[in-house]
C-alpha cells in the first residue's frame, strides 16, 4: 500500500500540492506564538501515550491466545488425568470386589479371621493390606512386605467411613492410588478394612511430562505469537502511520494546499484520507479568503491612514495659526477683546474653544492615524533600524517626559540604578514609545492610586517594570489585551481609547527580540514587565 507524491517523489510522506488558485502564505493558518507576549501560559503538551496502539493490539491478541492455550491446555490434561486415573480406579474396584468375595467366603467357615487366597497376596505388582481391628492385626502382600509398605489407615473402626472410596497417598516416596474397603459382620460392624492399592509413579510422571511439554509449548507458542503480532500489527498500521507523518508535515508547515496521498483500497483508512483531504480543502478555501479579507483591510487601513494624515495635518496647522491670530488680541488674560459688545465677546470666546475641541481632536485623530501606520509597516514587514542604545537614558528620558502627562493618579519613578551602564541593540525612539505606550495605559487605568516605574537585571535581559494600583483586568481578559482593537473596559465604558497601543508595544518588543509578562488583580492593579535582551554591559565607576 504504497502513496504516491505528484511533484517528484520524496520520501515516504505521502504529501502532495493541491492546486488551488492562491496561496498566500495562509497568514492566519500559522501557528501564534504562545509565548512571545509573556503574559500568555504555554499550552499543556499532548502527553504521549505511554503505550502503542501497536503494542496494546499485540498485548490483547496475545491475552486472548494465553486465555485459548491455558483453557485448552488445562482441558487437554484433565482428560488425560482423568483417563489415567480412571483405568486405575477400575482396575482396584475389580481387584477389591474380588477380594472382599474372598473374604466373606472365608468368614462363613472361619468367623474369627479375615483371610483372602494365599495366591492373593502373592501376585506380583499386587499391593494389598487387610487391617483386622479385632485381633488389632494387619496382613499384607509379598510385594508390600518386600518393599515394607504400609498404607495408612483409621486405628479407630468408628471413623472408618461406611463406603467404599479412593484416595492418593504417598508411601515411603512411592505415590498410591488406594481403593478402601470397609469390612463388616452380619451385624453391619465394622471389623476391618480391606485396602488395595496400585502403584502409580508412569502415570504420574507421564502427566508431569505432560504438563511440562503444554507449559512450554504454551510459553513458546506465546513468545512467537507475540513476535508475529508485533510484526503484523507494525505492518497493518504502518499505512495509518504514514497519513498521520503527513498530517504531521501539513500541520508544521501550515501549507493548507498540501494532500494526503493514498493508493490503497477504498477502506476504512482510504475514507479517512478522503475526509481529511476534504477538510483541508475547506480550511484551505476559509483560510485564504480570511488572508484576502485581510490583506483588504491591510490595504484599506494603510490607504486610509496616509490619506487622512495630509487633511488632519493641514487643520492641525490651520488651528494652531488662529490659535496665534486670536492670541495678541487678548488683553490682561480676561480672554476678552476690548470694546466690543457683551454678544460679541460670547461670540469670539465659543469660537475658541470650538478651536479648542477641533484642535483636540484632530491631535487625537492623528495619534490614531499615527498608531494605523505604524501597524500598517508592521503587516508590510518594516524593519526596524537598530543600533546600540544605553537604556539609563532612554529611560530617565521618559520618566521625566512621564512627569508632564495629565493624570490623575500619582507618579513614583523608582529604582533605576540596575540599567547603568546597561544597553540594548535597539531603536531608541520606538523605545521611548514603548514606554510611553505602558506608562499612558497604567494613567488611564488608575483614576486613583499611584503608577511606578522600576527596573531590574536578571541574567542576560534587563527588565522595565510598570505597575499601577488602578482597575486591573479579569483573568480571561489577559490573553487578548495585545490583539488590535481590543479594548477591556469595553463593555464598560471607563476610558476611550482605541485598542491599538498594546499592539503596538507588542510589535516593538517582537522587533526587539524581548517579551512581556503581565499580573493583574481585578481592582488592585496591573504590572507589565518588558524584557529586553542585553546586548552590552558598561562598568560605571
Amino acid at each position: 500500500m504504497g502513496l504516491r507524491l505528484q511533484r517528484g517523489v520524496e520520501r515516504a510522506g505521502s504529501l502532495y500540492r493541491h492546486a488551488a488558485a492562491e496561496n498566500r502564505g495562509c497568514r492566519y493558518g500559522q501557528p501564534p506564538d504562545p509565548d512571545g507576549t509573556g503574559h500568555r501560559l504555554r499550552p499543556p503538551r499532548r502527553s504521549e501515550l505511554e503505550v502503542s496502539i501497536r503494542f496494546k493490539l499485540t498485548l490483547t491478541y496475545s491475552a486472548i491466545l494465553a486465555v485459548i492455550l491455558i483453557v485448552m491446555g488445562g482441558t487437554v490434561y484433565a482428560f488425560q488425568s482423568y483417563k489415567a486415573y480412571s483405568d486405575v480406579k477400575n482396575k482396584l474396584e475389580a481387584q477389591g470386589k474380588d477380594l472382599s468375595n474372598q473374604i466373606q467366603q472365608y468368614s462363613i467357615l472361619d468367623p474369627g479371621q479375615l483371610r483372602v487366597k494365599p495366591s492373593s497376596l502373592q501376585q506380583e505388582k499386587s499391593y494389598i493390606q487387610i487391617v483386622d481391628y479385632r485381633a488389632g492385626t494387619y496382613r499384607l502382600s509379598a510385594e508390600m512386605e518386600q518393599y515394607h509398605l504400609l498404607f495408612p489407615f483409621e486405628k479407630d473402626p468408628a471413623l472408618v467411613a461406611e463406603k467404599a472410596r479412593f484416595a492418593k497417598t504417598n508411601v515411603n516416596g512411592y505415590p498410591f492410588y488406594v481403593y478402601q474397603w470397609p469390612i463388616v459382620d452380619m451385624s453391619s460392624k465394622v471389623v476391618g478394612l480391606l485396602q488395595v492399592g496400585y502403584l502409580i509413579n508412569v502415570q504420574d510422571n507421564s502427566l508431569q511430562q505432560l504438563r511440562t511439554i503444554l507449559v512450554f509449548t504454551s510459553l513458546i507458542g506465546l513468545v512467537v505469537a507475540f513476535t508475529v503480532g508485533m510484526l503484523m500489527a507494525r505492518q497493518s498500521l504502518r499505512p495509518i502511520e504514514i497519513v498521520i507523518q503527513a498530517a504531521e508535515q501539513i500541520e508544521k508547515g501550515s501549507d493548507l494546499s498540501m494532500r494526503i496521498a493514498w493508493n490503497g483500497p477504498n477502506d476504512e483508512l482510504g475514507k479517512l484520507t478522503d475526509t481529511l483531504n476534504g477538510m483541508l480543502g475547506r480550511m484551505e478555501l476559509a483560510y485564504n479568503e480570511l488572508d484576502e479579507a485581510y490583506d483588504a483591510q491591510r490595504r484599506f487601513v494603510s490607504d486610509a491612514s496616509h490619506e487622512l494624515r495630509t487633511p488632519l495635518t493641514t487643520i492641525r496647522g490651520n488651528i494652531d495659526l488662529l490659535e496665534k491670530i486670536w492670541k495678541p488680541a487678548l488683553e490682561d488674560g480676561t480672554n476678552r477683546i476690548p470694546e466690543v459688545s457683551e454678544h460679541e465677546a460670547m461670540r469670539q470666546e465659543m469660537s475658541r474653544e470650538a478651536m479648542r475641541d477641533i484642535g483636540d481632536e484632530a491631535r487625537r485623530m492623528s495619534r490614531l492615524v499615527n498608531d494605523l501606520l505604524a501597524l500598517a509597516r508592521a503587516d508590510a514587514g518594516f524593519v526596524m533600524e537598530k543600533k546600540p542604545v544605553e537604556l539609563t537614558a532612554v529611560v530617565e528620558d521618559v520618566v521625566r517626559r512621564a512627569s508632564m502627562l495629565p493624570r490623575t493618579a500619582s507618579w513614583k519613578p523608582g529604582d533605576l540604578s540596575s540599567l547603568e551602564g546597561v544597553g540594548v541593540l535597539g531603536n531608541e525612539d520606538y523605545l521611548r514609545q514603548l514606554l510611553f505606550i505602558f506608562i499612558e495605559n497604567a494613567f488611564k487605568y488608575t483614576p486613583e492610586g499611584s503608577v511606578m516605574l522600576r527596573a531590574v537585571v536578571s541574567g542576560a535581559q534587563a527588565g522595565i517594570i510598570i505597575q499601577d494600583t488602578g482597575l486591573g483586568m479579569e483573568p480571561e481578559q489577559v490573553p487578548h489585551i495585545f490583539e488590535r482593537f481590543y479594548r477591556a473596559d469595553e463593555s464598560r465604558g471607563i476610558t476611550s481609547g482605541t485598542g491599538l497601543g498594546l499592539s503596538i508595544a507588542k510589535w516593538i518588543i517582537d522587533e526587539h527580540e524581548g517579551s512581556v509578562e503581565v499580573r493583574t488583580i481585578p481592582g488592585a492593579g496591573t504590572t507589565f514587565t518588558v524584557w529586553l535582551p542585553i546586548a552590552f554591559s558598561v562598568h560605571v565607576e
